[in-house]
C-alpha cells in the first residue's frame, strides 16, 4: 500500500530483480481515504519530507487509534505547493489518540527545520556566478532538490545531464508520475556532455555521502568514462554526512579540491536543509496529536531520549513514554504500555559467492583472521619426560617470511616452559592440552605484537 511515487520506485527496484510478477500486490492509495488493511483502519495523511509525497499513517484499531508520523518536518512553503494536512492531523487529535510515534532525527536541533525551497535561493546564488559546469550532488530520492538544480540549470542556460542508475530512475518516475514538470528535451547523455561548452553543462549526479561506487567518488578519481573533473567546475554537495559517513564524504571532498574545482559544501548555510522536524515542529506535532502514549522513533538512542524530554514538557506524563531499543515489540491498550519481548535485529551477512546467509560467528571469524592472522603449530610431545620433541610454526598475517625462524624460536622457548610447569593429569586430557598451549601462545603473542591471532596447535604424544 504507498502513494504512487514509492509505487514507482519499489517498482524499478522489482523490475531490476526480477520480480515483475510481484507488483500484482501493489496497491497505490490516496490521501484522506480509509483502507481496511486487516483488522486495521487505515489512513495514508500527508506530510512534508526531503521526499516527495510522504505520508503519515493514522491506524485505527479496537483498542485505540495510532498515529505514526513517519519523516516528516513541517514546510508551510514546500516546493510542490502541497503543505502538511495539519487539519487531518489535528481532527485525529480532538478524536482522542492512544499512541504517537513520531520522527526524533531532529531532536537536539533548536527552532524550526528551514524550507526546502530556501535551497533554491543559494542554487540561484552559485549558479549566477559560476563560469564552467556545475555539478550537483544529492540523495537520489530527494527529488524536489534534483528539480530546483534543474530549474535554475534551466534558467541559466544549461543542459542537464543526470548521471546515477538511482537518481535517473527516479527523477523519471516522478517525471512520469507528474510530480515534476521537466522537458525531457533539456537533457542530455554523459557521452554527449563534452559537446556542450562548459558554461552551457549542469551535471545532477548521486554520491553525495561519498560512495566509493558512486559516479561522482569515479569523477572525482578520474575513474569516470565520460566525465573529468576540471578546475573550472563548481561543485555543490547537497546533502549533509549522515553519521558514519563523515570519513567517505572527507576522501570525496579532497579528491575533488585535489582536482582544483570549486566546491560547494558547507559553506551556505542553507546549501543543504533537513528534511526532519526541529524541536518546535515536534512541540507542534505533540500538541496537535495530544497522545496518551508516546514512542519516540527513528533516530539514535541519544535523539529519543531528547525527543522524550521534549514530550514532557507538552504534558505527556513520563510514565507514559518507553525508550525503544532496536527489536523491542510492544503491546499497547487504553490502559498500559510495555515491552513484551525483544526480536533479534541487526545486519544478516550473504556470502556472495553461495548467494547464502551466513552466521555472524562466521564473519567474526573471518574479521580476526583479516585482522589478526593465524598461526599453525605443530608440536611433538614426549609425555612421560614432558619434553618437547620437534616443533613446526605455520604463520599467516602474522610475521613476515624473514621472521618466521625467530618466531618459531620463541614459540619452541613458550612451550617448553609451558610443559616444565605442566600438570601431570592435563596431559591425560588432550582437548585440555591443546586449550592450555593455546592460552599460553596467545597470552605471548599479544604482548609482543599486541595481536589475538587464530591459534591452531597440533599436538601429538608420544
Amino acid at each position: 500500500y504507498a502513494t504512487p511515487l514509492p509505487l514507482g520506485m519499489i517498482s524499478n527496484k522489482f523490475e531490476e530483480h526480477g520480480l515483475k510478477a510481484e507488483r500484482s500486490y501493489f496497491r497505490p492509495v490516496q490521501k484522506r481515504q480509509l483502507y481496511q488493511i486487516g483488522d486495521f483502519e487505515v489512513e495514508f495523511i500527508h506530510i512534508t519530507h526531503s521526499i516527495i509525497d510522504a505520508s503519515a499513517l493514522a491506524i485505527t484499531t479496537k483498542a485505540g487509534t495510532i498515529i505514526h508520523t513517519g519523516d516528516f518536518k513541517i514546510d508551510h512553503t514546500p516546493i510542490d505547493g502541497y503543505p502538511t494536512d495539519l487539519n487531518r492531523l489535528a481532527y485525529y487529535g480532538d478524536r482522542g489518540v492512544m499512541l504517537l510515534m513520531s520522527d526524533s532525527t531532529n531532536s537536539h536541533k533548536e527552532g524550526i527545520t528551514k524550507s526546502e525551497s530556501s535551497v533554491g535561493k543559494t542554487f540561484d546564488t552559485i549558479f549566477s556566478s559560476c563560469k564552467g559546469r556545475v555539478i550537483m550532488s544529492t540523495f537520489s530520492s530527494n527529488i524536489h532538490r534534483v528539480y530546483q538544480a534543474i530549474e535554475r540549470g534551466v534558467k541559466y542556460g544549461r543542459k542537464v545531464c543526470v548521471i546515477g542508475r538511482s537518481m535517473e530512475r527516479n527523477l523519471f518516475t516522478a517525471m512520469e508520475l507528474g510530480y515534476v514538470n521537466l522537458d525531457k528535451k533539456i537533457f542530455v547523455d554523459a557521452d554527449q556532455v563534452s559537446k556542450y561548452p562548459d558554461n552551457e553543462v549542469l551535471i545532477v549526479t548521486t554520491g553525495s555521502q561519498g560512495e566509493t561506487m558512486s559516479a561522482l567518488y569515479r569523477m572525482a578519481t578520474d575513474e569516470h568514462k565520460y566525465i573529468k573533473i576540471k578546475s573550472t567546475d563548481q561543485v555543490i554537495i547537497s546533502a549533509k554526512a549522515i553519521p558514519g559517513n563523515e570519513s567517505s564524504v572527507s576522501t570525496v571532498l579532497n579528491y575533488l579540491l585535489k582536482s582544483g574545482a570549486k566546491v560547494a559544501y558547507q559553506d551556505f548555510s542553507e546549501i543543504h536543509v533537513s528534511g526532519h522536524a526541529s524541536i518546535e515542529e515536534q512541540k507542534l506535532m505533540l500538541r496537535l496529536i495530544k497522545p496518551k502514549f508516546f514512542l519516540p522513533v527513528h533516530g539514535e538512542y541519544n535523539h529519543i531520549v531528547k525527543h522524550k524530554e521534549t514530550a514532557m514538557e507538552c504534558g505527556i506524563e513520563e510514565k507514559n513514554i518507553y525508550l525503544m531499543n532496536d527489536g523491542d515489540q510492544m503491546e499497547v491498550c487504553e490502559k498500559y504500555l510495555k515491552r513484551v519481548k525483544t526480536v533479534k535485529t541487526g545486519k544478516v551477512f550473504i556470502d556472495n559467492q553461495i548467494n547464502k546467509q551466513i552466521s555472524d560467528e562466521i564473519v567474526k571469524h573471518r574479521q580476526n583472521l583479516a585482522d589478526a592472522g593465524v598461526a599453525v603449530i605443530i608440536a611433538q610431545i614426549d609425555k612421560n619426560e614432558k619434553r618437547l620433541i620437534q616443533t613446526r610454526v605455520i604463520t599467516y598475517g602474522l610475521v613476515a617470511d624473514n621472521q618466521t625462524a625467530h618466531f618459531t624460536k620463541e614459540m619452541q622457548g613458550i612451550i617448553e616452559q609451558f610443559l616444565a610447569n605442566l600438570k601431570d593429569e592435563i596431559l591425560l586430557d588432550h582437548w585440555a592440552l591443546e586449550g592450555k598451549i593455546r592460552q599460553a601462545v596467545r597470552k605471548h603473542i599479544f604482548r609482543k605484537i599486541k595481536k589475538y591471532p587464530t591459534i591452531v596447535p597440533v599436538i601429538y604424544l608420544m
